[in-house]
C-alpha cells in the first residue's frame, strides 16, 4: 500500500518536471535535454529538501560539523532509502533464512525487523543482509494499514515471531524497531508478555516522543507526541525485567526524533552514535556491527552502558 502511493507521488513528481521542462524548453528555445533534466530534479530535490528542513528545525546546540555531517547522510539515506527502495517493496516476504555459506553455528537467534513509521521492510535491505550473512534467520514485515494505532500492529508482531519460531524451532526471537517500530515492538510486549524474547533493540526510537509536528493528524503521530499519555501508560506498564532486554541506539542529531538524549528508559542499556541522522540508523555499517554484537549474547541482562568504540557513551 505505501509502496504503491510512493510509486505514484514518485511518477506525479516526474510528469510534473517533465511538462515545466517542456515548457521552459519551448519557451527558451533550449534543447529538449531540459526536459529530462527537470524531470528528475523534482524526485531528488524533495527529499533534500525534506531532509535540510527536519534538520535545521531538529538541531541540537553544538557540534556544528557532526550536524553537517548528519545532513549529508541523511541526504543520502533518503534518496537511496526513499527513491530505490521504498517504492519498489512487495509484499512483505515470509522469514528468510541464513545464507547457505554462513559458516557459523546453527543456534543463531532468529531476528524480527520492525520497520517505523512511513516505511516498508524495504527499509532493512541492508540490515538484514547483514544479519543473514551472520547466519540469523530474519523476518521482515510491512505495518499495515498505514496511520492506525500503534496497539492494532501488535497482532501482527504476535504472528511474526510465532511464524519465526515455528519456522526455526528457537523458543526465543530478537526484535530489531527503528524509529516508530521500536514503539509496536513495546505495545507488543505489553499485550503478549516477553516469553518469547531474547533481546529487544531500537533505533532511533521516539520512547519520550517527539516534537518534530506539534499537531499530528495521524493516531499514530499523536501518540508519538513529546510525552504522550499512550507514551506513559507504555512505560508505566513495563516492569525492570523488560527493561533489561532491551538495547537503545540513538543519535544526538536525530533529525525526526528529538530532544534527542531523552529517547531513553530507566534500566535499559543507551548507545549514541554521533554523526548520523535518523534514516541513517537503519543503513550505518557502525550500528549494524553494533547490532549484531548485542545479538551475540542475548543471556546478557546488566543494565548500564554498551560499550562500543565507534559510540559515545551515555
Amino acid at each position: 500500500m505505501l509502496a504503491r502511493l510512493l510509486r505514484r507521488l514518485l511518477w506525479g513528481q516526474i510528469l510534473v518536471g517533465t511538462l515545466f521542462g517542456w515548457l521552459l524548453a519551448r519557451q527558451t528555445g533550449t534543447s529538449s535535454w531540459l526536459i529530462a533534466v527537470t524531470a528528475l530534479l523534482l524526485p531528488l530535490l524533495t527529499p533534500m529538501l525534506l531532509s535540510l528542513t527536519s534538520s535545521i528545525k531538529s538541531r541540537p546546540p553544538g557540534a556544528t560539523a557532526l550536524w553537517w555531517r548528519s545532513l549529508f547522510g541523511e541526504c543520502g539515506a533518503w534518496l537511496r532509502i526513499g527513491l530505490l527502495q521504498l517504492p519498489w517493496a512487495r509484499a512483505a516476504p515470509a522469514a528468510k533464512p541464513a545464507t547457505a555459506d554462513a559458516l557459523l553455528p546453527a543456534s543463531r537467534l532468529p531476528v524480527v525487523l520492525v520497520h517505523g513509521y512511513l516505511c516498508n521492510h524495504r527499509v532493512w535491505d541492508a540490515m538484514a543482509h547483514h544479519l543473514r550473512t551472520a547466519g540469523h534467520p530474519v523476518l521482515a514485515l510491512d505495518l499495515e494499514p498505514l496511520f492506525t494505532s500503534i496497539d492494532h500492529y501488535a497482532p501482527l508482531i504476535e504472528q511474526a515471531v510465532a511464524e519465526l519460531c515455528r519456522q526455526t524451532g528457537a523458543p526465543q526471537v530478537a526484535l530489531v524497531g527503528h524509529s516508530m517500530g521500536g514503539l509496536v515492538i513495546r505495545a507488543w510486549m505489553r499485550r503478549y508478555g516477553t516469553q518469547r524474547v531474547a533481546r529487544i533493540i531500537t533505533l532511533g526510537t521516539p520512547h519520550a516522543g517527539t516534537k518534530i509536528d506539534a499537531q499530528p493528524k495521524t493516531t499514530s503521530g499523536q501518540q508519538m507526541l513529546w510525552r504522550s499519555a499512550w507514551l506513559q501508560e507504555l512505560a508505566a506498564s513495563e516492569s525492570a525485567s523488560t527493561r533489561r532486554l532491551m538495547r537503545l541506539a540513538l543519535t544526538p542529531q536525530d533529525n525526526l526524533v528529538y530532544p534527542q538524549r531523552e529517547q531513553v528508559l530507566d534500566g535499559a542499556q543507551v548507545t549514541l552514535f554521533e554523526g548520523l541522522g535518523h534514516l541513517q540508523l537503519a543503513l550505518d555499517s557502525r550500528v549494524i556491527a553494533w547490532v549484531l554484537q548485542q545479538l551475540e549474547d542475548p543471556a546478557s541482562s546488566i543494565a548500564g552502558v554498551v560499550p562500543h568504540r565507534s559510540t559515545t557513551r551515555v
